[in-house]
């Protein structure tokens, strides 16, 4: 049975974590003590379909009590990286890989940094998953899950042996750049306008005020993949983001998670890659520069905020 790691057991790494622990050994690592505490008290928790689920998961904050994995699935949030990196360093064997499950560009990159190109790969997950409180987590959306066919086919092939086991859709692909691009065009869309407006994902497909914003984002986005010479998956970037935000209607996007908990957001590796991209291939990006903008002066300002 392969030992896997899940590094950042937040509400996508509580929800692989779950359901994957019924054909895999599975430890989650996290730096939310009380999270923690939570799992390894009453057993990780999951919401489907309107029932709650219980399984017990080993869980720590300190991953030196942890023997060597073969796998690491990394779901930090973006500033926490190069944490996920180090304790990946520490766990992983020297042919162990991690794989990246996260949001948006450059993550691979600063593992890269830390682990080697040997050992990342890259995966894109359209798993939709909520935290509800320490310990438990809901299932928003059965996406499929894709993982690279780099560094390693074995390990790529049994990783998406063990999701399709656990219930977890899962294939392999050889070339992710269209996924990976498709799934930021879509987070470009819908993450940034859901934390500014504070809304749930519907309000972007229903009112056409917001429709309108999500279009001026998006097609920005799709200019710059052009440009980039990226084959993109999606016919229609504009109505396929708006179908995801009807079709997850009623969650909270992560970056809008994020704003009301006060933590940190990935504005910089989704809106902001958009913009770093398009300085690159000489395509202006100024309403993704506006909505960075405004996302990192909500994040600085959230002490100030009026309150009723």
């Amino acid at each position: 049975m392969m030992k896997i790691a899940i590094i950042g057991a937040g509400a996508l790494g509580s929800v692989i974590g779950f359901h994957l622990a019924n054909a895999a050994e599975v430890v989650l690592i996290d730096q939310w003590a009380e999270h923690v505490a939570a799992i390894n008290a009453r057993g990780l928790r999951c919401t489907r379909d309107n029932e709650i689920f219980t399984r017990n998961i080993p869980a720590v904050s300190d991953p030196t009590s942890i023997d060597s994995i073969e796998v690491a699935l990394i779901a930090v949030k973006a500033a926490q990286t190069a944490w996920a990196a180090e304790v990946a360093a520490h766990l992983l064997p020297a042919d162990g890989v991690a794989y990246t499950l996260q949001n948006g560009l450059g993550n691979d990159e600063v593992l890269r940094l830390r682990l080697g190109a040997h050992r990342v790969g890259q995966a894109v997950t359209t798993l939709g998953a909520t935290l509800i409180g320490p310990g438990h987590a809901r299932m928003a959306g059965l996406g499929p899950t894709t993982f690279g066919a780099a560094p390693s086919l074995h390990i790529a092939y049994t990783l998406a042996d063990h999701f399709r086991i656990a219930g977890l859709p899962a294939s392999v692909s050889t070339d992710l750049n269209s996924l990976v691009w498709g799934k930021l065009i879509v987070n470009v869309g819908i993450n940034a306008l859901t934390a500014l407006l504070r809304v749930p994902n519907g309000a972007l497909a229903n009112i056409p005020a917001a429709s309108k914003l999500v279009q001026r984002a998006v097609e920005e986005a799709v200019a710059v993949a052009r440009a980039a010479g990226i084959t993109l998956a999606l016919a229609d970037p504009v109505a396929e983001t708006l179908a995801v935000a009807q079709t997850t209607a009623a969650n909270y996007s992560s970056m809008l998670q994020d704003i009301l908990r006060g933590a940190p957001t990935e504005i910089d590796t989704i809106n902001g890659a958009i913009v770093r991209e398009g300085q690159r291939v000489g395509v202006p990006t100024p309403f993704n520069e506006i909505l960075c903008d405004l996302v990192k002066a909500l994040e600085a300002t959230a002490p100030l905020r009026a309150r009723e």
